[in-house]
Order: structure tokens, then C-alpha cells, then sequence
């Protein structure tokens, strides 16, 4: 199997989630080796930072990377739309510190990757192959994600939530490109209602609306959903974007209530031990 990259630029605009700031992106193809590599074009120099497990230095709320001082957060949804459309390389010019959140989705970047088209390269593809079962724990909440042999890419995912509207999300899904488009990617970012204002006096969900976040109260839903259970779908959305920054996956990941610390921390020892 052969590298892939862009067939041609692709451009999106919008509003990032956490900054509130609008924010101008265009993926552009890369050669072979390349990887994903976020470029800042705010910057002086238009530093680089490569989408990396080594290079997470943060997982408040989102996934952040960072290299040479510079970094990029809320990557978690571009890296999934990569992963389920297995590109391997390509250039993220951004004129800020994080991607637009568009509708609180990855489906708006996969559509736009899709439309770009992919692009063969003549170097062959390095998968992360797994050889044996990679599990990271969090004890004290009875969570962890791991990850096991399989011929293929597959996600099972358990949401545990102790809201009535919420309570225990189950989904399981072999992960192609059609599957993704239909199943995964128009899963929104979930909030509930009473933690938004924490949030913002942390700096946190200052671009966040009704329009790119599904939001929950005590009463119901401020907005209709997208699926019923539009939560642990979601959740497998963020799995796949932060296992990508490893590589691309052949394995079957299994995960009750990870979030991004542990699917990072995982990231990182399938990178030190497969990469």
C-alpha cells in the first residue's frame, strides 16, 4: 500500500472552539515522509508543528500539540477526519493557534478532504500495526482505552455518563471512509449547560454556539441531535483523531469513558513501541 496525500488545496474557514477566533486553514499536499504537519502562517518564520503523540503537551478540553515553543490545540477533529480518510501527508497552513470548529463535527473537514481528492505516492505506507494488546488505565475513574490485533481498523466504545438523558452509550464500528462520512463524522462536541461558564472564565469554549456544540441541561437538549446516541459516537470521533497522532491504526480499539489524556497517553506508547 502506497503513501497518499492531497490530490489539490483544499481551504476552510471559520471560528475556532475554545478561542473564539476566526481562523483561516488550507490543507495542502506534502511529499512522502512528510506526516501531518501543522504550519502557522501568524507567525514569524512560519513555524512548524508536527502532529505527533510526542509532541502533546496538553488535554484540557482538547488536544494540543506543540514543538519549538509553538503549539496547536483542538487538532482532535481534523486528525480523525485524516485518519478515517487515511492520509498520510500534508501540509496545515493556520493563521492561528487552533483549527475552526465549523459544526462541532469532523464532517465538514472529511467533505472537504473528499473533494480535494487523494493522491498516491511512490513510497510505501508504515501502519501502526498492532502486535500484542497496549491498554492505559485510569483506575481512580474506572476508565481506560486500549488497543489489540486485528486485521482492519475497529472502534468499541462505552460512554459513561451519569445523566438521565445520557447514562451508558454503546457503539461499535469497523472504521472505513464510507462508514465514517455516514456514522461518525456528523458527530457533534457535547457541553452541559452548567459547565459552559466555568469554561469560559478558564479561556475555554469562547467560540462555542448553539450551532457547533450540542448542549444539555437537567430539563433535555438545547438543540435537536444529530443520533440518539450522538455522545459515544463523538467520543469514538476523538479516539480515532487522537490514536492518529501515532499513525495510521490496523487494530481494534476498545474503550470505556477514555477521554484525550488516556487516548494520548496511548498514542504515545504505541508511537515509542510501533512507530
Amino acid at each position: 500500500m502506497q503513501q497518499t496525500t492531497l490530490a489539490a488545496e483544499a481551504i476552510y474557514n471559520g471560528i475556532g472552539l475554545h478561542s473564539g477566533r476566526e481562523v483561516h486553514m488550507t490543507l495542502k499536499p506534502a511529499p512522502a515522509d512528510t506526516g501531518l504537519v501543522f504550519v502557522r502562517t501568524d507567525l514569524e518564520g512560519r513555524p512548524q508543528i508536527h502532529a505527533a503523540a510526542a509532541n502533546v503537551t496538553s488535554t484540557m478540553r482538547a488536544t494540543t500539540v506543540e514543538e519549538n515553543g509553538c503549539k496547536v490545540f483542538t487538532i482532535e477533529h481534523l486528525m480523525s477526519a485524516f485518519h478515517a480518510m487515511g492520509i498520510d501527508n500534508c501540509y496545515i497552513e493556520i493563521d492561528a493557534e487552533e483549527p475552526p470548529v465549523a459544526d462541532g463535527s469532523a464532517l465538514a473537514f472529511f467533505r472537504t478532504m473528499k473533494q480535494a481528492g487523494i493522491r498516491e505516492l511512490e513510497a510505501e505506507r508504515r501502519e501502526i500495526v498492532i502486535d500484542k494488546a497496549y491498554r492505559i488505565d485510569d483506575d481512580e475513574k474506572n476508565r481506560f482505552v486500549m488497543v489489540v490485533p486485528y486485521d482492519g481498523f475497529r472502534v468499541s466504545f462505552t460512554s459513561v455518563n451519569p445523566h438521565k438523558l445520557i447514562g451508558i452509550q454503546y457503539e461499535n464500528f469497523e472504521v472505513t471512509p464510507e462508514l465514517y462520512e455516514a456514522e461518525i463524522a456528523p458527530a457533534r462536541t457535547i457541553a452541559y449547560e452548567k459547565e459552559i461558564e466555568a469554561l469560559r472564565s478558564m479561556g475555554l469554549g469562547l467560540g462555542g454556539t448553539l450551532e457547533s456544540v450540542i448542549v444539555y441541561n437537567d430539563e433535555g437538549w438545547l438543540n435537536p441531535l444529530h443520533f440518539e446516541d450522538e455522545l459515544v459516537r463523538h467520543k469514538i470521533l476523538d479516539v480515532i483523531g487522537d490514536l492518529r497522532l501515532a499513525g495510521p491504526i490496523r487494530g481494534h480499539v476498545i474503550a470505556v469513558a477514555s477521554g484525550h489524556a488516556l487516548n494520548t497517553a496511548l498514542a504515545k506508547e504505541l508511537q515509542k513501541n510501533l512507530g
